[in-house]
Parts: C-alpha cells; sequence; structure tokens
C-alpha cells in the first residue's frame, strides 16, 4: 500500500560547502540535500550539510553555521539521523508510516550548542524475508523511495535487499538449459516470494509473467542505487539449495532431497550439498547477481527455514553450512554470511546446542553475522553463549502476518537492548535491527526502537512517551499522558501472549472462542483498555489536524470494538446453547452491526483501507490476464493464505474497511443463516467445508474498493463511543473463562 507521510518535492536547493575543510564533499548534488528536499522541500535551503569522509564511525553533529543549521556526520545515513533528531528533538515533528507532524514554523531554530551523537551499533539492520510480502508486495519506486528515506532518517544501514531475486533466478536456470514448462511450476506468485526463496514453497499463485521479473529488476536496480547513495549495506541473497522440481530432468544424476513445509503445499527440492553443482550453481547465482546489481559482500542465506534438516549430526551440519560459506567466497572473498536466527526459535526442539555449533563453528567468526531475530520475545543469545563468536545482531520482531492490533513489548524495547550491549556476556553484539513480518501499524514501537541506534542506556520510558505524545500530536497533553499509561500497561505491556491477539471476527464462524490463526487471548482484560479510550475522545475536538492522533484514535477504537466482539459472539455461542432463538437473533443482529460499524469507521483512515492493496496489485498487470492474477494473490494472502484447505487461512488477517464488510461480515452472516436453518442439527464440520467454496470464489472475484479514506475519523470514533462505551463492560462481565489450547 501507499502511504504518503510526507510531501515530495523536485525544489533543488543551492549547496553551501567550504573548501578548505578537506573531509567535506564537494558536488553541487548529493543524495542528501536531495533527501532534505523530498522530507523539508519549503526548509532545505536553510540546512548546510557536511560529509566528514575521514571518520570510520557512525556519528553525527548538529551545529548552527552561518545562519544555517549544519548537519555533519559520516555517511548519508548519518545526516538523515542528525535531520530526524533535529525534526524530533527541536522542532517537536514526527515522521511515521501512520501519521505524519511537519507543522514547523516558516525560519527553522537554530540549535544554541553543538549536539553530537555517536552510535554503539555497527549494524542497524532492517526488514524479514516476510516483510516483503506482508507489506511490500506491489510497492512501487515511489513507495520504495519514501521508505529508503524512513530508513536513513531512522539510522538503519544495512536493509535486506531481495527486492529482484527472481529475475537472478530465471537468468541463471536459463543459463543451463531449463525453460518456461521447467521454471513456470517453480517460481510462485508475487505474493509468496518470500516462502518461495525460503525454499518452503514453488509455484503457488503463478505462473509468474516474465514481465513481472524484467520490471522489478529495473525496481530493485534503483534500490540499491539509492541505498547505497545513503551509505547503507544492502543485504543480497544467496544459494542454500532450492530448486526447480525439474531439476532433474536437466541434471539427471543430481542428488536431490524432497522437503515439505507442511502447510498443505507441494514438496519442494534441495540440492544436496555434497553435490558438486551445489557450489557450482551456487557461484554462478552470486557471479549473475553481481553483474547485475553489485555487491556489498553481504549475502543472506537460511537453511532450513522452519524445515527439520535431514540429519542431527553437527558434522553433517558443519559441512552443510561450509558448502554455503564457500559458494560465497569463491566469488567473493569478502563474503561475509548473515542468518536469520529464526529457526534457533521456532525449531528449539531440534536445535540444540550442538547442532547450533555444528553449523556456525564451520564459518569463521567475522565471516558469519547472526539475526537474532525475536530477541524481545526469545533472546536466544542467552541459551547459545552468544552464537558462539558469531557478530550478533539483536532485533524487534514484533509483527506477525501483518496483523494490526495493539500490541508490543514495550518496556523490553526501551531497556533490554543496552542491557545486552553493556553485558558481559553479550559476544560480539554488533547491532540492532528491525525484523518485523509486516509494517505500517504501531508505529509507536518502531519510534523506540530506532530511538535506541543513537544511544547506549536504556532509555526511560516514561519520559520517552512524554516527547514521543509531544512529537505525533503537536503539543503536550496530560490527558493524553494518561492514556499512554493505560496503552502501556495494557495492549504494550507484552505478557502472557507471544504477538498481538485477534478478533474473533478475522475467525472462520466458530462458537468456540477462538480459532488456530486468529488467537483472541488478550495480555489484559478488555475493560482495563476503555480508560485510555474516554480520554482520547475527551480531547478528540483539540486534534482535528493532528493525522498522528486521527490515527491512533481510530486504532484505538478498532481495538476496543475489536474486543468487544468476543462477548457478543459469547452471548450467540450461549444462546444457541440454551435453545434461545430470541437471543441468537438478538446478538448475532447485533455482531453483524458492530462490523458494519468497524467498516465504516477504518473507511476513514487511508491505512485501514483495502482498497489500496488491491489497486496496486493491479497496477503491476500488463494485461486483463496478469492484473486478474495479481489482485487473487492479494486476495489470498490476507485470507486464506493459501488453497481453500490451507492450514494458514486467516495467519495474515487484516481488520480493513473493505474487508470487514464484503468477506467476514458476509461469512459470518452465512454461519448465522445455516444455525438457524439447522438449529437443533447444526454441524460445524459440514459449514467449514461449506464455507470454503465461498472463500474461494472471493478470492477469485475482481472488484473495485475505495482507495481513499470517507466520513471523519474524529466524528465516527466519538459516534460509536455514543453508541457502545456504556454497553461493553456489562456484556464483557458476563463472559466464562475461555479454555486457550495455543
Amino acid at each position: 500500500m501507499r502511504r504518503c507521510f510526507y510531501t515530495f518535492s523536485l525544489i533543488l536547493c543551492t549547496v553551501f560547502f567550504s573548501c578548505t575543510q578537506k573531509e567535506e564533499k564537494h558536488h553541487e548534488s548529493t543524495a542528501e540535500y536531495e533527501l532534505l528536499n523530498r522530507v523539508l522541500p519549503d526548509h532545505a535551503s536553510q540546512f548546510k550539510v557536511v560529509i566528514d569522509s575521514t571518520s570510520q564511525d557512525d556519528y553525527f553533529e548538529i551545529s548552527a553555521s552561518e545562519d544555517k543549521i549544519q548537519l555533519k556526520g559520516n555517511n548519508g545515513v548519518s545526516i538523515a539521523s542528525a535531520l530526524y533528531y533535529y525534526i524530533k528533538n527541536v522542532t517537536n515533528g514526527q515522521i511515521t508510516w501512520n501519521g505524519v507532524n511537519l507543522n514547523l514554523p516558516e525560519q527553522l531554530p537554530l540549535v544554541s550548542q553543538p549536539i553530537y551523537k555517536k552510535t554503539p551499533y555497527d549494524y542497524r539492520y532492517y526488514l524479514n524475508y516476510c516483510t516483503f510480502n506482508y507489506t511490500m508486495s506491489w510497492w512501487d519506486w515511489e513507495r520504495w523511495e519514501k521508505e529508503l528515506d524512513w530508513m536513513a532518517l531512522h539510522g538503519i544501514n544495512m536493509p535486506l535487499a531481495i527486492t529482484g531475486e527472481s529475475y537472478i533466478w530465471d537468468k541463471v536456470y536459463r543459463s543451463y538449459g531449463f525453460e518456461d514448462e521447467d521454471l513456470d511450476p517453480f517460481f510462485s506468485g508475487p505474493s509468496y516470494f518470500s516462502w518461495f526463496w525460503m525454499g518452503n514453497l514453488d509455484g503457488w499463485g503463478g505462473p509468474l509473467p516474465q514481465s513481472w521479473k524484467e520490471s522489478h529488476k529495473n525496481l530493485q536496480l534503483k534500490i540499491l542505487k539509492r541505498a547505497r547513495e545513503l551509505g547503507m549495506t544492502p543485504v543480497l541473497p544467496a544459494f542454500t539449495g532450492h530448486v526447480p522440481a525439474s531439476f532433474k530432468t536437466v541434471f539427471p544424476n543430481a542428488t536431490l532431497k524432497q522437503t515439505n513445509w507442511g502447510n498443505d503445499f507441494e514438496d519442494t527440492f534441495i540440492l544436496d550439498s555434497n553435490d558438486p553443482l551445489f557450489s557450482e550453481i551456487g557461484q554462478r547465482f552470486l557471479e549473475v547477481q553481481t553483474e547485475v546489481y553489485g555487491t556489498d559482500h553481504l549475502y543472506s542465506a537460511d537453511t532450513f527455514n522452519e524445515n527439520t534438516p535431514p540429519s542431527n549430526d553437527p558434522e553433517d551440519l558443519a559441512k552443510l553450512s561450509k558448502k554455503v560459506y564457500e559458494s560465497m567466497k569463491a566469488v567473493d572473498e569478502d563474503a561475509v554470511w548473515v542468518m536469520q536466527g529464526w529457526l534457533f526459535y521456532s525449531h528449539r526442539d531440534f536445535w540444540e546446542a550442538p547442532q547450533i555449533k555444528g553449523l556456525l563453528d564451520a564459518v569463521p567468526d567475522d565471516s558469519m553475522i547472526i539475526l537474532d531475530l525475536a530477541t524481545e520475545i526469545e533472546p536466544v543469545w542467552k541459551r547459545t553463549d552468544a552464537f558462539y563468536g558469531k557478530q550478533w545482531i539483536w532485533n524487534m520482531l514484533h509483527n506477525f502476518g501483518g496483523n494490526i492490533t495493539m500490541f508490543g513489548r514495550i518496556e523490553t524495547v526501551a531497556t533490554a537492548p543496552a542491557e545486552a550491549l553493556n553485558s558481559k556476556d553479550s559476544g560480539k553484539l554488533k547491532g540492532l535491527g528491525l525484523t518485523m513480518e509486516a509494517i505500517e501499524q504501531n508505529p509507536v514501537l518502531y519510534e523506540l526502537m530506532a530511538d535506541n541506534v543513537w544511544r547506549n542506556k536504556p532509555i526511560d520510558l516514561k519520559d520517552w512517551l512524554k516527547q514521543y505524545t509531544k512529537n505525533r500530536y503537536g503539543k503536550e497533553d496530560e490527558k493524553l499522558l494518561q492514556a499512554w499509561d493505560t496503552l502501556v500497561n495494557t495492549a504494550y505491556n507484552g505478557k502472557v501472549i507471544r504477538d498481538g491477539a485477534e478478533s474473533i471476527i478475522v475467525a472462520r464462524p466458530t462458537m468456540e472462542g477462538y480459532r488456530r490463526w486468529a488467537r483472541t487471548k488478550l495480555n489484559y482484560k478488555p475493560e482495563e483498555l476503555l480508560p485510555a479510550w474516554d480520554r482520547f475522545i475527551e480531547v478528540a475536538d483539540n486534534y482535528k489536524d493532528s493525522e498522528g492522533f486521527k490515527y491512533d484514535l481510530v486504532d484505538l477504537t478498532r481495538q476496543i470494538l475489536a474486543n468487544y466482539a468476543l462477548p457478543l459472539q459469547q452471548q450467540i455461542s450461549y444462546a444457541y446453547q440454551n435453545n434461545n432463538k430470541e437471543d441468537f437473533d438478538k446478538y448475532s443482529s447485533q455482531f453483524l452491526d458492530l462490523i458494519d460499524d468497524l467498516d465504516g469507521l477504518l473507511a476513514t483512515q487511508k491505512d485501514f483501507l483495502l482498497g489500496p492493496w488491491l489497486a496496486s496489485a493491479r497496477e503491476w498487470g500488463t494485461d486483463p490476464q496478469e492484473k486478474a492474477l495479481y489482485e487473487q494473490n492479494a486476495r489470498d494472502l490476507i485470507t486464506l493464505w493459501g488453497g481453500k484447505d490451507n492450514k494458514l487461512h486467516e495467519y495474515s488477517n487484516r481488520q480493513w474497511s473493505g474487508l470487514m464488510a464484503d468477506f467476514y461480515k458476509h461469512r459470518w452472516e452465512q454461519y448465522f443463516k445455516s444455525v438457524k436453518k439447522d438449529w437443533s442439527k447444526f454441524n460445524q464440520s459440514q459449514f467449514d467445508e461449506k464455507i470454503k467454496d465461498w472463500e474461494w470464489e472471493w478470492v477469485q472475484t475482481e472488484e473495485e474498493f475505495p482507495t481513499q479514506p470517507s466520513g471523519s475519523s474524529i466524528g465516527k470514533a466519538k459516534e460509536l463511543y455514543k453508541k457502545y462505551r456504556n454497553d461493553i463492560v456489562p456484556l464483557t462481565q458476563k463472559m466464562k473463562p475461555i479454555e486457550y489450547n495455543y
């Protein structure tokens, strides 16, 4: 989805440099000034940029120079970080995916004393393979340009860069004689690249048009050019053995292993690391990739992602990792392997100390970087002796599947990175990272995590939130600080559950209180969130011009009502169990009404619309057939995920306007109708089988939805507050405890 969090401008700015200082670049136009013009087009001329090319350390300094605000640093990321520090701490502004506050004075204030910051972290990593699909599937250059600016402003210098990978694989395999008939069943559709690249599935959502491979090669070239101009070091992919099922046709003597991800997809094929072709193809891939995209010597390779290796023998695992690394080193003497440590968390029963050591020890310590992928959930570094001497990065995963529930381990994010940095047991901790499966939600967590970049001590959360809310809403407000105290102690307390709870609305209809990927267990009592809603509503009329406030108000109202759906659904279940048709009709009607109300609320904010997701998918199509394929990919990922029997259905659910009314409501309507029709003999399993057909029809439908918001966010929130506030506590208190089995 395309979300514009600042205005793009082509205004050029005169560059001020002092030729006498040897550390300053002397160009008429630089990437740093271009970023300034995109971020602050009306104020760019008030800044002076100085690049200190003599420094090996990432630092920035903000000072006054000749009536200008001087931003000095050793590269573009440092300059951008200085700019954002100035915006936040001097002008009290903010730039997030979900709201921007750049209400700046015409003449920006100079700083009275120089401000100097140096980061203790060499690496500031960004992205997860999954982010490229759960959020970025349909991004064009305009959206990518904004994200690259966001990265630089937030201190990111090490982004994963895999957008054009399919073009390289296509070129490599065709060089061996593979043809369309061999590759069409191999490449997945655009919504599923993350799991195709990680070897979990083949072909689903395809066949992938050649036009996509070509267009995304060009997009990748733009991404890499801009990232490098700003001083970032992109991480490019490497080969881990995943090959087409047709591999035996071209190489009949190849040794392949079949593996299955276990989510109702067909087997995939892994080339044995002992087969000579493993090294040959790995090298060919990197040679072609380097020829097309260049290299920064960092390569991502994840073996056995959510798959169990064929052997738990540490020596066998060492041989495998050695082969992967040697195929990199054969092409690039300076190659460094960047590995997601997710497997050590997701399959911890397999990956015990001997297996982890076996896999890691075969690679030189300084030639490998481990991403402790979900450190804020479970710090794997603490049970692996800090990854046995390898360089590693502390990461916040936070989001799974692109779900938008309010959730996070806010206190952990504020304090744990610095605690690890200062621990005598943290080994070669070299960086911080954001490894979420999706972005564009819960901006508070990402602003907080990024603020660790330029600190070496824990963040005082209370003080930080005071500044954050001032930046976000434009002024200090005691009632909003009270609301955030509530949010910290409820939605963002990070206790009890791994990731955010979902609403029963997004579950495939049931009388039970949850389903596998619609996990409704909260980390707080639902009524405990209400005081935050009270405070937001009380002050709402004072923030009609605040993007951040309106987003937060809608998000909080959405969360309150999404939670309220569960006690409503329980009353429906009780009515059925007690043969009370009158109450069944009453509460099922209220439940459907609630979905309509949520749809109307979400329609007021572009962040919560289905339309842009589908429209941006279709825009990539070069003909009606491609447009239909991409829309089906977009619809499928956020509903069934795969086929109609796929176990991951609802994993990537979204509480979006359009999806609420057109998918979730219709599904529940059919459920209530079926229950009433077969009142005494309703069969849940039969309904599930029947509704799968309807869901699959919805996935294959082509229909436009609004791409622009409608209505007043504040007006709609106040209307729903008046309608629901007094009913929530009484009905919630009627709930019986639910036994959750996940």
